[in-house]
């Protein structure tokens, strides 16, 4: 009888081991098949006027590895509506859930919307936050650079046709749009630049200027120089990418003293364009060729040839022209490259021509 038991036992052990190993390794695959996130479950939207409705867009994936399908979202009250993908949604595959409050009433607001979906037996909930102001003007079409609570009328300073010595200011100007004080500031500023805030505390809804002056005694080349400096809404704020800011400046070789009879006898370039226009006709690169003449009655140097922005290669046959002489500019664009730059496409060119040190070549792409 005692043989029996332990046999009975054995076996009842040897299941037991075989369920638990079935449960061990198909249980994480069931779980992970269906996967829902979300890039930001709550969306401040800042200000709103009184009964003038606001939309929260919220980035969503499904990163499991069958389809997805969301059988509803639910928000917590009338004054809310929303807006969702009916059909399936592959795996890896981006969509978009959206949530509009009609603003109905004064005051801050908090709302919520469940998501339900074949991603998981329990909702996933999102949020969407703000105030109604029973007075308010929406100024974020005249600052279309989103940084979070604040926003900007651009991202990109340019100091352009600088002479060594000179002392030139730019301004960028901010909105808050948020519902907290801020006291901006620019972070990883080089050397040669500076810059001040005002108002030093930036309240809601109001609007402050960020003057950036360049101090072009301390840039070091002749030609392009290029940074990236950050806004941050408070001192100690992490560096963002998000928040980039470019800037560039092109410092142009002294061009003094020549007389009106030395630069007649002096380089001159000719290009035969100085607008590109390139059309890749679904290739994923096109090459351009631009003619560089001499005509002039001296030796013509190209001393600088730079790109403002990635996604163009660049060469040239040569840098130095007896008058009289072509060579040729070789430009070629990268299709993937030239879509995530923010800034237009250029080549700035820097030569001894004292009519015409600096040469940008504008680059338009038409798909």
């Amino acid at each position: 009888m005692k043989q029996n038991n332990v046999r009975i036992m054995r076996v009842n052990g040897m299941v037991r081991g075989v369920l638990l190993f079935y449960l061990l390794t198909i249980l994480p695959l069931s779980v992970a098949a269906q996967k829902l996130t979300i890039e930001k479950t709550t969306v401040d939207i800042g200000r709103m006027g009184y009964q003038k409705p606001v939309t929260a867009v919220f980035e969503c994936r499904n990163k499991g590895n069958r389809r997805l399908r969301i059988e509803d979202v639910k928000p917590d009250c009338y004054c809310t509506t929303v807006d969702f993908p009916r059909g399936e949604i592959g795996s890896g595959d981006k969509f978009q859930i959206t949530m509009t409050y009609n603003g109905r009433q004064l005051g801050h607001f908090n709302h919520q919307a469940a998501i339900i979906s074949n991603a998981s037996k329990k909702p996933v909930y999102i949020t969407m936050k703000g105030v109604v102001l029973e007075h308010y003007v929406d100024l974020s079409a005249n600052f279309p650079i989103d940084m979070g609570d604040l926003r900007l009328d651009k991202n990109e300073l340019e100091f352009d046709d600088v002479s060594r010595g000179d002392q030139l200011v730019q301004e960028l100007y901010i909105y808050n749009n948020g519902t907290c004080d801020y006291h901006p500031n620019l972070m990883h500023l080089p050397p040669y630049l500076t810059a001040t805030v005002f108002p030093e505390r930036l309240t809601s809804g109001e609007v402050g200027i960020i003057t950036v002056t360049l101090n072009s005694s301390l840039l070091h080349d002749y030609g392009l120089t290029q940074t990236s400096v950050y806004l941050a809404g408070n001192p100690g704020d992490k560096v963002r990418p998000d928040h980039e800011i470019g800037v560039s400046a092109v410092l142009l070789p002294p061009v003094t003293g020549f007389t009106e009879a030395q630069k007649q006898r002096a380089a001159k370039m000719l290009l035969s364009r100085e607008q590109v226009s390139i059309d890749f006709e679904g290739k994923t690169k096109k090459t351009e060729i631009i003619d560089i003449t001499n005509t002039g009655h001296s030796e013509l140097v190209i001393s600088s040839l730079q790109m403002f922005t990635p996604g163009l290669r660049i060469s040239l046959a040569k840098s130095r022209l007896s008058p009289g002489e072509t060579t040729k500019l070789k430009i070629t664009a990268i299709r993937n490259d030239l879509q995530k730059v923010r800034t237009r496409p250029r080549i700035l060119m820097i030569s001894n021509d004292p009519n015409k040190p600096k040469v940008t070549i504008e680059i338009q792409i038409k798909n």
